[in-house]
């Protein structure tokens, strides 16, 4: 069998597993994984251009995710005026005293010889800088916070079109990238997937617990969305008249007509991503990007500043990851911090990797359609099949309740089945590299 049809038929089981979800439970059903895949597979794509690229482990997937969602707050929702008015001057000067201690720190690094006279004066600065920051910073925060707390108690955003913040969601986790990858690029790999992992946990306490910022554990509700609502479209004669002439009534045709267009936004993004990546790729950059992650000795010794460009990749990698948390947080309508979760935001996207094919974009593609379906599937496909081996046991049987219970960890031993079974038989995965 050839790459070619090897390809297309591993993308066609995929497509008749969501038609037949579509066919067998309910076209809702079936968008809903649809909508959910095509995040995942953006996921699987900024990894893939991390691990099967350049052989960076980064297992702080979870917080450039974080940081994309926390854009789509920044940009769409509106300001809240009155929390602007009680502390956010205030807050903003506090950042910028705080970022120009640190700059102060650096200069006085920078021109001041070696010794303890650095270090001292070094000390000096920052723990000065920390006391001013707090003493600027604290009364803001509290200010801002106590304004209304059970519905807002944070500063809102820009209130700019929400398609605007997928962008600005990969720019900000570039930047966090950025200074991410200039202190732990260095680091030896498994050094540096503790780094991240860490850094990625700190993300997620600051949106946890600055509530001035994302409101905390209190969540954004009611973020605005770039298709119509349920309700209007409810409303809307010509729309019912539509879903009477398809046998459809206004509230199933609705549903499905929203989750449609975000299909079809969504699509659009992963297509012009993975063309962007396939380009790379191919590019003389690609290829020199795969010449130092198979020998970084052989790429140094042919000048290639591997640093730079180990930098550059986790950027990007970072940036796409950050491009799909907002896309997740615009489609869910909400900015909930608490359930960002390692294992859902960072190793079920390393199964998608390492199943579909790591350094093949069209693999990382594929995993993140096949892992996200059978994350979805197996739960209610286990309750099913536990039904029919439980039928003829005794209601108060313990070996019945005791297997009825165990639904609920059927996903975790999927996931750990399918990626042994892969890593078996097909160890580069379903979509191999060339």
């Amino acid at each position: 069998m050839t790459d070619t049809l090897r390809t297309f038929g591993l993308f066609a089981l995929v497509a008749l597993l969501i038609i037949g979800t579509g066919v067998l439970q309910s076209w809702n059903s079936a968008l809903i994984i649809l909508n959910m895949g095509l995040i995942s597979a953006i996921m699987s794509l900024g990894v893939n251009l991390q691990w099967g690229y350049a052989g960076l482990f980064n297992v702080g997937v979870m917080g450039f995710v974080a940081l994309g969602g926390l854009a789509t707050v920044l940009i769409s929702v509106p300001p809240v005026g009155e929390a602007w008015a009680a502390g956010g001057l205030r807050v903003l000067l506090a950042l910028v005293l705080g970022a120009a201690t640190i700059v102060a720190a650096v200069l006085v690094r920078s021109r001041m010889a070696p010794g303890a006279a650095r270090g001292l004066a070094m000390t000096a600065v920052l723990i000065l800088g920390f006391f001013i920051y707090r003493a600027v910073f604290d009364p803001g925060v509290a200010a801002i916070e106590s304004v209304n707390p059970a519905a807002t108690g944070f500063l809102g955003g820009l209130g700019l079109p929400v398609l605007l913040a997928w962008p600005v969601g990969g720019l900000l986790a570039a930047g966090a990238a950025w200074l991410i990858g200039k202190t732990a690029l260095g680091l030896r790999s498994d050094y540096l997937a503790i780094a991240t992992l860490g850094i990625a946990e700190i993300v997620i306490a600051i949106l946890k617990n600055e509530d001035w910022l994302s409101r905390g554990v209190k969540n954004v509700s009611g973020l605005p969305r770039p298709v119509p609502y349920e309700i209007d479209l409810q409303n809307d004669p010509a729309f019912v008249a539509r879903a009477g002439e398809m046998g459809l009534d206004a509230t199933t045709a609705s549903t499905l007509y929203v989750k449609t267009g975000y299909s079809i936004l969504f699509a659009v993004v992963l297509i012009v991503l993975l063309v962007l990546a396939q380009l790379a790729l191919k590019s003389p950059w690609g290829r020199m990007m795969r010449a130092i992650r198979d020998n970084e000795t052989a790429a140094r010794a042919m000048g290639k500043d591997v640093t730079a460009r180990h930098l550059q990749v986790f950027v990007l990698g970072s940036a796409i990851c950050g491009v799909a948390g907002a896309m997740m947080t615009t489609l869910d309508g909400q900015l909930t911090p608490g359930t960002y979760q390692p294992l859902r935001y960072t190793f079920l996207i390393w199964v998608m990797v390492i199943v579909g094919g790591s350094g093949n974009n069209f693999g990382a593609v594929l995993g993140g359609f096949l892992i996200w379906f059978l994350w979805v599937q197996v739960e209610p496909v286990g309750q099913l099949l536990m039904s029919g081996i439980t039928a003829g046991m005794a209601e108060d049987s313990a070996l019945r309740a005791h297997l009825l219970d165990s639904v609920a960890h059927m996903r975790l031993l999927t996931m750990g089945l399918v990626l042994l079974l892969v890593l078996r038989f097909s160890p580069r995965g379903l979509l191999p590299e060339r």
